[in-house]
Parts: C-alpha cells; sequence; structure tokens
C-alpha cells in the first residue's frame, strides 16, 4: 500500500510539471513532441528500479479546439490483444488555447506477472492499473525504444504517430525497424512474441 501511493505522488509530480521548452518546426502544424530521453522522470524509474518509462516534451497549440488521444497497442504472436487499446487516455477542450509540458507512458514492474500501466500528459493522467488480459512474457528477452528522437516533431490533426515500442522475443531481438512505417510495423508484430506501440493522434473537436 505504502508503495502504491509513493507511485502515484510520483505520476502526480509528472503530471503537475510543465517547465519545457520547444523550437519552432512548422507553423502550420499544430502541436509539437518530442523524446525527453534521460530526464528527470526516467532518472527516478531507473533509481529506483520501478520498471520502463517514457518521456516526452508535449506542446500544442490550438488546445481549446483540439482533442488529444494516446493510447497503447498490445500484440502478442502477431496478433492484437484485447482490450484494444489495453489503455488509452483522452481529453481535450482546454480552456487555454495553449496547453505545454509533459507526456508519456510508463510500466512499473514490467518484469513482474502483474505489471501496471499508466499514461500522462498536461494536467491529466491514468493512474497505474493492471491489464486485464495478461500477455507480456517474462521468459524472454525484452528491449524498449523511443520511435521518435530529441528533434521536435510537427504534428497535424488526423495523423497517427508511434511514440515509442517495447517488445520481447523468445530467443533474439531484430533492432533495425522504421516504427513510423506501417509494413515495417507489421512484420516486427509478426517476429516478435510480444509488441506494445504507444501512439498519439489529435482531432479536431468538431470532428465526429
Amino acid at each position: 500500500m505504502k508503495l502504491h501511493k509513493y507511485l502515484v505522488i510520483i505520476i502526480v509530480c509528472f503530471v503537475a510539471n510543465v517547465g519545457c521548452s520547444y523550437k519552432d518546426v512548422d507553423n502550420k502544424t499544430i502541436a509539437y513532441i518530442s523524446s525527453n530521453v534521460g530526464s528527470e522522470y526516467e532518472n527516478t524509474f531507473k533509481d529506483l528500479n520501478l520498471g520502463v518509462l517514457f518521456d516526452f516534451n508535449f506542446k500544442l497549440n490550438v488546445a481549446d479546439k483540439s482533442w488529444v488521444n494516446i493510447w497503447v497497442e498490445g500484440y502478442s504472436n502477431g496478433k492484437a490483444v484485447t482490450p484494444l487499446p489495453i489503455t488509452q487516455l483522452s481529453y481535450g477542450l482546454s480552456p487555454n488555447q495553449v496547453e505545454e509540458g509533459k507526456m508519456g507512458f510508463g510500466i512499473i514492474n514490467s518484469n513482474s506477472n502483474e505489471p501496471l500501466l499508466f499514461l500522462y500528459s498536461t494536467g491529466v493522467s491514468v493512474l497505474p492499473h493492471t491489464v486485464d488480459n495478461y500477455f507480456l512474457d517474462n521468459s524472454g528477452i525484452y528491449t524498449w525504444d523511443y520511435a521518435i528522437g530529441s528533434e521536435t516533431v510537427g504534428i497535424e490533426y488526423g495523423e497517427e504517430i508511434v511514440l515509442a515500442v517495447y517488445r520481447q522475443g523468445k530467443d533474439s531481438i531484430r533492432v533495425a525497424y522504421n516504427y513510423q512505417d506501417s509494413e515495417s510495423l507489421k512484420q516486427m508484430i509478426e517476429e516478435d512474441s510480444t509488441v506494445l506501440l504507444l501512439k498519439l493522434k489529435i482531432r479536431e473537436a468538431d470532428e465526429s
């Protein structure tokens, strides 16, 4: 119980911290995102041996007119795992025109039989929870990687972006994949025993 409360406090701190900076990419884009490798959040997870954390800097220029959807898809032995997505966070119509801060996804106790997943963004979060259909395979090898770099990436309405991947394999894991290419992702899903994909999509609030 004490550990759970401590983890909640850490995640609340993630959501509350908004001190980020961005450089302009294209004034036609509506949002910007970059990976935050080696951030204080990542280091906290690493130092406490809590699991895996993907941390991003995120800025939305039309937050008062947009809906943001962050979700995680799971695949086991080449097939999608239900529920799909296994976790998600949706929010929008901010009272502020511009929102900027942190965005991320974490797996607590990633090597245990009951890992906890959570998502966070500016002022909102999905607190740690278990997966109903447990499918992570702790008997093999695993790796994780950001799907975007530290350079700022511009985002348009309706554009679906893979932000990060978590992978498990039985004997070996290939590393040369293009995470933004659908065919490359399909091949990775078929070759690995388990795959988690963290994705982001932003839409206009008046879209159906």
